[in-house]
């Protein structure tokens, strides 16, 4: 067999005196795709980033190729012939997509000059080959979380890298891209690059990988040859027990409300969202299924005062209503996880227990003041129900695994007054048990009276929840179907593709 071009052995790492690797072994060959498994907070994101020079090790060594190395940063590993596509994005919003891609690696001309031409042109050759429509000129702020993925990814694939880690790549993708993104795979694979793969997707761990390591507390608990493997033999190491794999439908305990709680008529926006009309009634699960840019998302960030409609109504229990700000949103009943949790959901560097209470301050106080003891008891709770992996309510909520974060930005909003919870893709990064207990917690919510507006590229978990579905298509709806409607995940698949 041949030799591993990188070999991780016996490394451990903790963080503040709570181990997160425990004597973790791990390798990866060329041409390999090498897929790393394993609940939140697992560590898995953690040992990459020891890979990549992002965090120190604690004890180990790491050999690449022939040699062991020392990577003080990730620079140092970037030059070595590692790189990373990380789940949390590291692109600088006011720069253009050929500034993003290479930013601290950039071509001169001489010594001294940025050669911007050379640049650009190969900043279009490596779009060209994602057969990513974005032009090189475009600022990154004004593209979409999946947009933002795909030059992620460009930016990466710009090195002459030898090992390609990739962080949850396909989190915000659309059905179409995720197979763009294989077919460069595979390409990567016959010339002989090694690609460690991190993924909650199962059938995409299936499709793509040669090899599987599984992670759970910190330790390596199965390595397994992808060939013949099945979903339930993964999900049970991951677990650590039996485990349903399948997502079934939770009928709701309850017939809906005959009246709308929230009616929208003739709504447009820009160019993104065009002549949307729907109905949400009183306990009821509702979902917009498209491809990318069809308008989900705009029609969320719209209801949530985000972005103007420049025509439309929409109103809340019969009466008209207009969304200037997010603040108006929240007043109005309305709570938001939107797509991106670190820019939008999160403040990164709060505590847990602060994030969680920001949309509840009142509720918190005591006559005048903040009441500590409220506030523990409301985050204690918070961890406990949705079953966050945390050894404290103060740690500082960018050092959650990016699950985690997602429990928090959805449990801050069901402790508040609200009646309508939008959800953006929830489920992204999240294991496949916590997905569940998430689908569950959405139901749990409508079933006290409540109702939810649910999008999501896994069309799998939108049947395990949604009454109905409308699905969309460059900014307009063109079909609207019940959950008894739909037969199969192949039968919506076909509806987007239309």
């Amino acid at each position: 067999m041949n030799k591993p071009i990188i070999r991780l052995e016996d490394i451990s790492k903790s963080f503040f005196g709570v181990p997160v690797l425990k004597n973790v072994d791990f390798e990866a060959h060329s041409g390999e795709v090498h897929a790393l498994v394993g609940g939140n907070g697992a560590g898995k994101s953690t040992l990459m980033k020891i890979l990549t020079g992002v965090y120190g090790k604690d004890g180990g060594r790491i050999f690449l190729e022939d040699g062991e190395a020392v990577f003080h940063n990730y620079k140092d590993a970037f030059l070595r012939g590692i790189a990373m596509i990380f789940q949390e994005m590291s692109s600088v919003p006011t720069l253009t997509v050929t500034e993003n891609i290479f930013l601290n690696n950039e071509l001169l001309k001489g010594k001294c000059f940025l050669d911007g031409k050379s640049m650009r042109k190969r900043a279009g050759e490596l779009l060209d080959r994602l057969g990513v429509d974005i032009s090189p000129d475009a600022v990154v702020g004004d593209l979409s979380v999946g947009e933002k993925q795909m030059v992620e990814i460009v930016k990466a694939l710009s090195s002459d890298a030898k090992i390609l880690v990739m962080d949850e790549p396909t989190a915000s993708l659309s059905a179409n891209e995720v197979d763009k993104l294989f077919e460069i795979i595979e390409n990567l694979k016959r010339q002989k690059i090694a690609i460690i793969y991190i993924s909650h997707r199962m059938n995409e761990i299936l499709a793509i990988a040669d090899k599987v390591t599984v992670l759970r507390d910190g330790q390596v608990v199965a390595e397994l040859i992808s060939r013949d493997l099945k979903v339930e033999t993964i999900i049970g190491h991951m677990m650590g027990n039996e485990t349903g794999t399948s997502f079934e439908w939770i009928p709701p305990k309850r017939a809906f409300s005959k009246e709308a709680v929230l009616k929208v008529e003739g709504l447009e926006v820009a160019d993104a969202v065009r002549d949307v009309s729907f109905e949400l009634h009183r306990g009821e699960v509702i979902g917009f299924a498209g491809l990318m840019s069809s308008g989900r998302t705009e029609i969320l960030e719209t209801l949530f005062g985000i972005r103007r409609p420049s025509k439309g109504t929409i109103r809340i229990d019969g009466q008209e209503v207009t969304m200037r700000s997010a603040g108006q949103a929240v007043k109005a009943g309305f709570g938001l996880v939107p797509e991106d949790r670190r820019t939008q959901g999160l403040v990164l560097i709060h505590s847990l227990k602060k994030n969680l209470v920001l949309p509840i301050l009142k509720k918190m106080c005591t006559g005048l003041f903040l009441s500590p003891k409220k506030i523990n008891e409301t985050a204690q709770q918070s961890i406990s129900e949705l079953s966050v992996k945390t050894d404290s309510a103060d740690k500082i909520i960018s050092l959650l695994s990016g699950g985690n974060q997602q429990k928090i930005v959805i449990s801050k909003w069901l402790r508040s007054d609200m009646k309508i919870l939008l959800l953006d893709e929830p489920t992204a990064g999240v294991d496949i048990g916590s997905k569940k207990e998430l689908i569950a917690t959405v139901r749990k919510f409508t079933d006290q009276g409540n109702s939810a507006i649910f999008v999501s590229s896994e069309l799998q978990e939108m049947l395990a929840v949604c009454d109905r579905i409308y699905v969309l298509k460059r900014g307009k709806i063109i079909n609207e179907l019940r959950h008894e409607e739909i037969e199969s995940e192949e039968v919506l698949q076909n509806e987007i593709q239309k």
